[in-house]
């Protein structure tokens, strides 16, 4: 089954389920190896929503209802108008930012951080910051942004030459993280039965 606005999922009926000998199990790789070799990279492309609307349910319940005050930065785009409908501006905001390996940890209260794809655990910050789990290729996306140059990468264009390139895609309106993905997470949880969060799985935004 699948959707595109919803993860996949493939059912399998045990009655036509032959099992054969695969492939050996790929080593875990270490954070450093992932960064490294540039494992973590891949295209989101539009896809990106529904990433971005599983970590926005996430931040949400990890601020307990609290505000949250996102860092300038690749963050605010992805996720800061969205907060800002769900958990209005006020006193006492939790400050929001982005952290991880390779990527130092600044100062806040609730950090962003990556699951590693394949053992499926958070890393985890040495400060007294919560860790909020993130998709490992959207956190290496807004962490790490691919260099893209028009450029020869070797050399130089030839004299007299010049380029014309168009510009780089640009949205025609504001990222939104997928509502479906936020709800469905949201309803995975066991905080949506408290009253506050509740109020906000029915409203949306």
């Amino acid at each position: 089954m699948d959707d595109c606005g919803c993860w996949q999922v493939v059912r399998l009926l045990p009655q036509a389920v032959v099992r054969l000998p695969g492939p050996p199990e790929r080593p875990i790789m270490e954070w450093a190896e992932l960064l490294a070799t540039g494992a973590l990279w891949h295209r989101l492309s539009e896809y990106r929503d529904i990433p971005a609307g599983v970590a926005l349910a996430e931040v949400v319940v990890a601020a307990g209802g609290a505000p949250v005050d996102v860092a300038p930065g690749p963050v605010t785009e992805l996720l800061g108008r969205a907060l800002g409908a769900l958990v209005p501006a006020g006193e006492d905001a939790k400050r929001l930012s982005l952290a991880g390996p390779e990527f130092g940890e600044p100062t806040a209260d609730l950090v962003l951080v990556p699951v590693h794809p394949q053992t499926g655990e958070m890393w985890q910050p040495r400060s007294g910051a919560v860790p909020v789990p993130m998709d490992a290729a959207l956190w290496a996306e807004l962490g790490f942004p691919p260099h893209r140059t028009r450029l020869p990468v070797v050399g130089g264009l030839p004299a007299g030459v010049e380029r014309d390139d168009p510009l780089p895609p640009h949205s025609w309106y504001p990222f939104r993280p997928s509502t479906e993905a936020f709800r469905y997470t949201l309803s995975r949880m066991p905080a949506v039965r408290e009253p506050w969060l509740r109020a906000i799985y029915d409203q949306g935004w």
